[in-house]
């Protein structure tokens, strides 16, 4: 991703971004940084910006011809086909939030308009701005700080910044939920001592003492948020009936990443905040038919979970594509059993088979997937979110499994030449602990005719679905 900030102070913008984590991103890459000094393309000959507003008032206005060339000096280097948006920070603008920052990461390129004085002439706003954002109901001196704010959010959003995209999905307001209390060394601080159950090694009361605290901490301090909350259980209640069926919007609101769209009794459609995929259960079509125009050409993507409802949804949605998987959902709360397949500790087992996840070093990997995978840079986005793993039979590549951008486990492949040596079997075995660990229940979609695979699904103790669901693009 590419960060440009147009600006009068652009010392301020490197000295800043450039330390801690954004700093060790720009470092390896993983996003760009370009300050442009408005002031460098004024006309005038002592280099001024700003001029009286007509109409009188306080104060002095940023003139349109510096701002516009500077942003000209950008936007004329961005490629074509990059997806771009043009940010002006202003205290006037939609209050920017973590849902925003998610839908900023997806672009190629950021160019923030940093406004001082009284603000910018209204005629090159109109020209080049696409986003009005504020970071609060409050007035700075200029848009810097509250620009470095927001590049600080997105950035930690772009694959490889945090190593791991887990970071950034089990923060604060994580599930419409605030972050529970955290504690660290000594015991007692001040008199005040760490809450015993923290100490007591139980996992399980671990994980309810934080929930409660998360619930009781959003009430007190975001009344708002918790009532999003609230709905979304309510839905999730619905969807349990048919947990099997359902388990990937189940898990969608486990991990924070559902927002209702609509909801009707029993008919529920959720959209997926990360990747703007839809997710639809139902006994009718009905309630897709309710969508206004603008929500309902914005579906890319819906899952479908009654499969006699395919035509219907289709052509309320004018889609053609249609696949027909099966769920296959790991149901248990503890860890998969490992004996034979991989060891825990990194070490090689007696035949010399290691699984560990892909870095970017293992980018000479990646020639040996081609004709294993479909779309090689999605694969490489995931290996930069720290979500594949990769199988190494006495250090050589066997294969690779990993987690979807949907949240769900797949791209299992295992080169042919390694095939029959339960590689397969390992793999799978090593995300579904994976995700067991981060507390998520593991659940993949498995194509209906991929006889190979349920079978080993089955075998593995996964529960498949009774019925299909199906992709429609």
């Amino acid at each position: 991703m590419n960060f440009h900030i147009l600006t009068l102070f652009p010392e301020m913008i490197i000295n800043a971004l450039h330390t801690s984590i954004t700093g060790r991103a720009l470092e390896h890459g993983h996003i760009a940084l370009q300050a442009v000094n408005i002031r460098d393309f004024s006309k005038n000959k002592h280099k001024k910006v700003d001029d009286y507003p007509y109409g009188g008032g306080a104060g002095m206005l940023m003139q349109a011809q510096p701002v516009y060339d500077a942003y000209k000096s950008v936007a004329d280097t961005i490629p074509s086909e990059h997806k771009k948006r043009v940010i002006y920070v202003t205290p006037q603008g939609y209050p920017f939030n973590q849902e925003m920052a998610e839908n900023f990461a997806k672009n190629d390129d950021l160019i923030f308009l940093c406004g001082h004085y009284e603000g910018i002439d209204e005629r090159v706003l109109e020209e080049v701005v696409t986003d009005y954002v504020s970071i609060g109901d409050y007035v700075l001196t200029g848009g810097e700080l509250a620009a470095m704010v927001m590049i600080d959010a997105i950035a930690r959003l772009v694959p490889g910044v945090l190593h791991n995209e887990i970071s950034a999905e089990t923060e604060s307001f994580h599930g419409e939920l605030l972050e529970y209390p955290q504690y660290s060394r000594p015991e007692v601080w001040h008199n005040r001592k760490v809450p015993n159950v923290l100490l007591s090694g139980n996992q399980k009361k671990i994980e309810a003492w934080r929930l409660e605290e998360s619930i009781k901490r959003t009430k007190e301090r975001r009344p708002d948020l918790y009532q999003e909350y609230e709905r979304l259980q309510r839905c999730k209640a619905r969807l349990m009936k048919k947990k099997i069926l359902h388990m990937d919007m189940i898990e969608l609101i486990n991990r924070g990443r559902a927002v209702i769209v609509l909801k009707e009794w029993d008919k529920i459609l959720l959209k997926d905040k990360k990747t703007n995929i839809f997710y639809y259960t139902g006994d009718s079509s009905d309630l897709l038919m309710d969508l206004d125009d603008e929500t309902r050409y914005s579906i890319e993507e819906i899952v479908l979970h009654q499969v006699d409802l395919v035509e219907e949804v289709k052509e309320i949605l004018k889609k053609e594509d249609a696949l027909f998987c099966y769920q296959a959902v790991y149901t248990q709360k503890e860890r998969m059993p490992i004996t034979g397949l991989y060891r825990a500790d990194g070490k090689p087992t007696a035949q010399g088979l290691i699984i560990r996840p892909l870095t970017e070093e293992d980018s000479d990997k990646i020639s040996e997937m081609y004709d294993l995978v479909d779309d090689i840079e999605y694969t490489k986005e995931r290996i930069l979110a720290g979500c594949m793993f990769g199988a190494f039979l006495n250090e050589e590549f066997a294969g690779c499994a990993g987690i979807h951008d949907d949240g769900s486990i797949g791209m299992l492949k295992v080169l042919e030449k390694y095939c029959k040596r339960k590689i397969g079997s390992a793999l799978e075995t090593y995300v579904i602990n994976y995700a067991l660990q981060l507390g998520w229940t593991p659940y993949a979609y498995v194509v209906v005719d991929n006889m190979i695979s349920l079978e080993m699904q089955k075998k593995l103790g996964l529960h498949l679905s009774k019925t299909p669901i199906v992709w429609i693009a």
